[in-house]
C-alpha cells in the first residue's frame, strides 16, 4: 500500500517565508479576495484556501461570493466553470496557467463535433437541437442522442452540451442526470457521455444497463460495439491517476487486513469499483472515511493528497492508499505556493494576471448545461 508519511507538515525556512507571505497579501486584499482551494492540491495549498471542496462546490462557492478576485487552486476547466457562474466583474485567476486536466484534453470540441455527426449517422438517431425545447422530456416518438459531459471538461464541450440539449454531471450526480437525459432521449435513444468512460460505464452498470449497449467511442476509430440500439455511447476518455487503481492491489490489501474495507473513486475502472467495498466522489470518500468506527481499516483509491489528508484527520484509523507508489495528480501539483504568491503581489500591485476567460457565446451554452443540472437538483 501507499505511505501517506511522505507529506510532511513540516515547512523549509523558503516555504515558511512564502507561507508567511501568502497570509500577507490576504489580509492586505482583505475581502476583494477569495481562495479556493481542490481536495487533490498539496496541503501548502490548502492552508490558504477560504473552502476546500470539489470543482462543482467551489464553483458554485465562487459563484455565491461577492469577491472580487477568485483564485481558484485547482485546474483549467475548474477556473472556467467559476467564470461561467460568476459576474463579470468578478475575475477569475489560475495560480499557473499550465493546471491542466489530461482527462478534459481528451475530447476536443473539434473531436465531439465530427464523432457527433458520425454517431447520428449511423445510429439513425436525431439530434435534440432539431427540437423547439429540447430540454424537455420527448413526446413526439422519434429517437435522440442526448450529449451529457462530466464537469470535467472545457467550457466549450459543456456550451456543445448546452446548445443540443444536454446537461453536465458531476460524479456524485451522475445516475441522476442520466436518467433525466433518457427521458429527453426516447425509450430508443441514447446517450453521449463524455469525457470520461469509466464514470459513464460505472454509473450505467449500476442502473441495470448492459455492458453491451455501452460501446465506447474513439476518435478516429469510431465505435468498439454497436451503435443501434446502444443506450449510453461512452467516449474513450479517462484519469490517468484514478486508472491506476486495480483490482490486485485490493486482493493485496485484504490479504494484509482482511477485516478492512475498500472505497473508491467511480472514474476507476469497472473491475476496480466491482471489487471495492463501496465507490462515490470525493465528499463520499471523505463522508465514508469519517462514518467508520474507530479502528477500522480502510485502503481508498484517489488522488494521494486527499488520502494523506484523511489519514491525519483521522489518527484513531489506518488510512492508506491502493497505489503501491506516491500517485499525485501532476496537473493539480502544477500549482506550488509560489505561483499562489506571485499572483497575490500582482493583484496589490493593481494587476489582474492569469485571468481565466470564458467568451459570452461560450458562456450561453455552457451556463444553460450547468443550470439544467441545477435544476435537476433541487
Amino acid at each position: 500500500m501507499c505511505s501517506v508519511d511522505f507529506m510532511d507538515n513540516t515547512l523549509s525556512m523558503e516555504e515558511q517565508a512564502i507561507a508567511d507571505r501568502i497570509q500577507e497579501l490576504k489580509a492586505e486584499l482583505g475581502e476583494d479576495l477569495l481562495i479556493l482551494g481542490h481536495h487533490y492540491q498539496r496541503d501548502s495549498i490548502v492552508m490558504h484556501a477560504d473552502f476546500l471542496g470539489d470543482s462543482f462546490m467551489l464553483s458554485q462557492k465562487a459563484a455565491e461570493s461577492s469577491a472580487k478576485y477568485i483564485v481558484f487552486c485547482g485546474v483549467h476547466f475548474m477556473a472556467e466553470s467559476a467564470d461561467i457562474l460568476t459576474d463579470n466583474d468578478q475575475h477569475v485567476i489560475l495560480p499557473n496557467l499550465r493546471a491542466g486536466c489530461s482527462m478534459a484534453d481528451m475530447a476536443t470540441l473539434n473531436e465531439v463535433e465530427i464523432a457527433w455527426k458520425e454517431i447520428l449517422d449511423q445510429s439513425g438517431l436525431h439530434d435534440p437541437i432539431d427540437r423547439e425545447h429540447p430540454e424537455e422530456p420527448v413526446n413526439d416518438g422519434k429517437a435522440y442522442l442526448v450529449p451529457v459531459t462530466y464537469m470535467n471538461s472545457s467550457a466549450d464541450l459543456k456550451d456543445f452540451v448546452g446548445r443540443h440539449g444536454g446537461v453536465v454531471c458531476t460524479s456524485s450526480n451522475a445516475e441522476g442526470v442520466l436518467n433525466w437525459a433518457f427521458e429527453r432521449a426516447g425509450p430508443e435513444g441514447a446517450v453521449l457521455f463524455f469525457p470520461d468512460q469509466h464514470l459513464g460505464r460505472n454509473t450505467g452498470l449500476a442502473m441495470g444497463i448492459a455492458e453491451d449497449r455501452m460501446p465506447t467511442w474513439t476518435p478516429g476509430m469510431g465505435a468498439m460495439g454497436e451503435l443501434k440500439g446502444s443506450r449510453i455511447v461512452l467516449w474513450h476518455g479517462f484519469c490517468s491517476v484514478h486508472k491506476r487503481f486495480t483490482p490486485q492491489q485490493i486482493e493485496d490489501f485484504r490479504q494484509e487486513h482482511p477485516d478492512g474495507v475498500v472505497v473508491v473513486h467511480p472514474e476507476c475502472p469497472k473491475a476496480t469499483v466491482e471489487l471495492a467495498d463501496t465507490y462515490g466522489s470525493t465528499q463520499y470518500i471523505r463522508n465514508y472515511v469519517a462514518g467508520l468506527p474507530s479502528g477500522s481499516k480502510v485502503a481508498i483509491g484517489t488522488e494521494i493528497n486527499m488520502v494523506a489528508r484523511l489519514a491525519r484527520e483521522h489518527p484513531d484509523k489506518l488510512v492508506e492508499c491502493l497505489d503501491d507508489e506516491i500517485c499525485p495528480c501532476s496537473t493539480m501539483y502544477m500549482i506550488h505556493p509560489a505561483y499562489l504568491m506571485d499572483v497575490l503581489e500582482r493583484l496589490v500591485d493593481g494587476e489582474i494576471p492569469n485571468q481565466i476567460v470564458v467568451p459570452e457565446d461560450v458562456q450561453a451554452g455552457s451556463l444553460m448545461a450547468l443550470n439544467r443540472m441545477l435544476a435537476i437538483l433541487k
